[in-house]
């Protein structure tokens, strides 16, 4: 018998021995005892193999009986068969969910439009002197191509097919190499768009929006971290991650090259802008040398639209954030709910202008109050004048106030002059072959990554929701399949078919963990739960410890569904009690879920990279590569505690 089954009845061998230690006798056993022993069946029961969802429902249905029947044994069948439709219904009626088929959508097509295999390719090239370029371009490339399927499974399975070979042949090692795929290829359930943040969001009740922008920089801090430790091994082993051989750095340029090159300049833009001149472009046509010109000032055009565009934001941010904040605060609560629970809800009640009205017309037409912030919703309380004086200042108030908006903040113009900057240092290099690598990354990088911006831009800055921008990057993924000529009926067919296939696993596992986790509060689960956690005395800090622990250990024998949808509903109630924010232990979750990917037994990235290397790959060998990138994930949890402005920093920023 394998190692793995060995490791899997231990854990089960355990929990059975645990129920019987702590659960009193049947005579002494309350509905509590009962959830309690229902959270320990769910687990053994997924772990021997069971659907997880249909469990789920098994279960739930089952002690929801027994809930019901100790109050009322008569009406018992029916209440649980009410409550079974009423949770199915709740989350049928989820707009939230919808999103979950569009952005899957996406992926199974951006994944058949083979942009896979250019990126991979380009960046490989584009990166060719760094310590060990082929795992940083594998990594770069998993998180890229992560982030626009958040497919585990597929990323993993084609960068194995892609990257294993290619690094193997140049002499890596081979547990950096399956390291560095499995831990690229899980960085698409942390940075967005990821469905287990609609998930999480879905099940806490938190804004999938902030969750959204607060994953962002975790995400590409993690990705970071990755890479640093690939240059660094690469560094300190050598013979880990030999540099490429020169040959395989050679980039073909086009026959027009030596004909500009006899101008002189070795510089690409230099030898574009002389070859326009009198006769030197007479073996070149005029319209290949501008096509050519034009691609190489694609990135001074970007710059220039970028911070063309930042400007007018920045300059005209104040004023655009005073209306905002003055129509919230004069709206009511259906205006903030669409942002989360954690909203700016709670503040406006405090002071007390719509609490306690003297007369009937209070709020119409209050003579001389002295909340002049609360009672101004025309957003003219800035100046303490009397009211009668107030039509005549506006439009000097509002004057000046453009006047001051017209300038632009110190921090747009160092953002200027460091673009400007790099903008400087590209021109300065970019050789011919530069020129032909950067073609190559606009064919195959910056598709991918403007379809990624455009999706996330668009839920992050709040020009459209979750569902409405997971509609844009479908359509985006279909427009992307064509233009690379990868759309046909067959890919179609099949992308309908396992979005269809992925999309009722999550949603059943929602009807399931509802239902489960209404049994479970039926019977009083929760309650113990609560009481235990409360007894402990515990500060927020070594709460936040015990809850990332126990994930941590939930991930090696359950996935991140199985822990979000079980899970969560329990750690959820507690967090009020120790003033932490649903959102930051979100995102510490999304980071510790990594784990569910890579730590062994159930490990999946690791089967999935098995499934597709050479005969010579052990799974040993996968599992060991894989154990450095585990501690970085641990390293990188710890930072985003020590330091939650890297999460919470652009949600606050954007939405507060």
């Amino acid at each position: 018998m394998r190692k793995e089954v060995w490791f899997g009845l231990s854990i089960m061998a355990m929990i059975v021995v645990g129920i019987f230690v702590l659960m009193p006798a049947p005579s002494d056993m309350t509905n509590g005892h009962l959830g309690l022993l229902m959270l320990a069946l769910i687990v053994i029961a997924i772990m021997l193999g069971f659907p997880t969802a249909f469990t789920l429902m098994g279960m739930g249905v089952v002690f929801t009986w027994f809930a019901y029947r100790n109050v009322n044994p008569d009406l018992a069948v029916q209440q649980t068969l009410d409550l079974m439709v009423q949770r199915a219904y709740a989350v049928m009626a989820n707009d939230v969910l919808i999103s979950v088929p569009l952005f899957v959508f996406m992926g199974y097509l951006v994944e058949r439009a083979n942009l896979i295999d250019r990126l991979f390719k380009s960046l490989h090239l584009a990166m060719a002197r760094v310590p060990g370029s082929l795992a940083v371009a594998t990594v770069v490339t998993c998180a890229i191509f992560a982030t626009a399927t958040g497919i585990v499974g597929a990323v993993v399975t084609l960068m194995g097919l892609l990257a294993m070979p290619a690094m193997l042949k140049a002499g890596y090692n081979v547990k950096l190499a399956a390291g560095a795929i499995t831990a690229g290829g899980c960085l698409g359930i942390l940075i967005p768009p990821s469905v287990l943040l609609i998930v999480y969001g879905a099940t806490a009740g938190v804004s999938v929006v902030k969750l959204y922008a607060g994953a962002f920089f975790p995400g590409i801090m993690l990705a970071l971290l990755y890479v640093g430790y690939v240059i660094v091994i690469a560094k300190i082993k050598p013979q880990w991650a030999p540099p490429l051989p020169e040959q395989d750095r050679l980039i073909p340029v086009p026959s027009h090259v030596p004909a500009i090159g006899r101008t002189g300049r070795s510089n690409a833009f230099g030898g574009l802008v002389t070859a326009l001149k009198g006769r030197s472009n007479a073996g070149v046509p005029t319209r290949v040398i501008l096509s050519q010109l034009f691609i190489a000032l694609l990135p001074a055009l970007a710059f220039a639209a970028i911070m063309g565009f930042s400007y007018q934001v920045v300059t005209q941010k104040k004023a655009a954030a005073d209306t905002e904040l003055i129509e919230m605060g004069t709206g009511h609560n259906d205006t903030g709910s669409d942002m989360g629970s954690d909203g700016g809800l709670a503040e406006p009640p405090v002071e007390g202008g719509l609490a306690e009205p003297p007369v009937e017309g209070g709020l119409a037409e209050p003579p001389q109050e002295g909340e002049p912030k609360a009672q101004s919703p025309a957003g003219v309380s800035e100046a303490p004048v009397a009211k009668e004086a107030a039509p005549a200042n506006t439009p000097a108030a509002a004057s000046a106030e453009e006047t001051q908006d017209s300038k632009a903040p110190s921090g747009y113009w160092i953002a200027f002059a460091i673009g400007l900057a790099a903008l400087a240092i590209f021109y300065a290099f970019l050789s011919f072959a530069r020129l032909e690598v950067f073609k190559m990354l606009l064919a195959s990088f910056f598709p991918l990554a403007l379809l990624i911006l455009a999706v996330l831009g668009a839920i992050v800055f709040g020009l459209a929701t979750p569902t409405e921008a997971a509609a844009m990057g479908s359509m985006g993924g279909l427009l992307l399949a064509a233009a690379y000529r990868r759309l046909n009926f067959g890919v179609l067919r099949e992308s309908v078919y396992l979005t269809a296939k992925t999309s009722a696993m999550v949603c059943w596992l929602f009807v399931g963990s509802s239902i489960f986790s209404a049994a479970f509060a039926l019977l009083g689960g929760q309650e113990i739960i609560n009481s235990w956690v409360l007894s402990m005395d515990l500060t927020p800090l070594q709460f936040m410890i015990l809850a990332q622990v126990v994930i941590f250990l939930l991930g090696w024998p359950l996935e991140w569904t199985e822990i979000i949808v079980i899970f969560m509903p329990i750690f959820i109630p507690l967090l009020g009690h120790f003033n932490i924010d649903p959102l930051f232990f979100g995102l510490l979750v999304a980071l510790n879920l990594q784990t569910a990917f890579l730590s062994p037994p159930v490990a999946m990235a690791a089967f999935y990279l098995k499934g597709v290397s050479p005969p010579h790959v052990t799974l040993n060998q996968i599992f060991l590569g894989m154990l450095p990138f585990m501690a970085i994930q641990i390293f990188a949890l710890i930072l985003l505690y020590t330091f939650p402005a890297i999460g919470l920093w652009l949600p606050e920023l954007l939405y507060k």
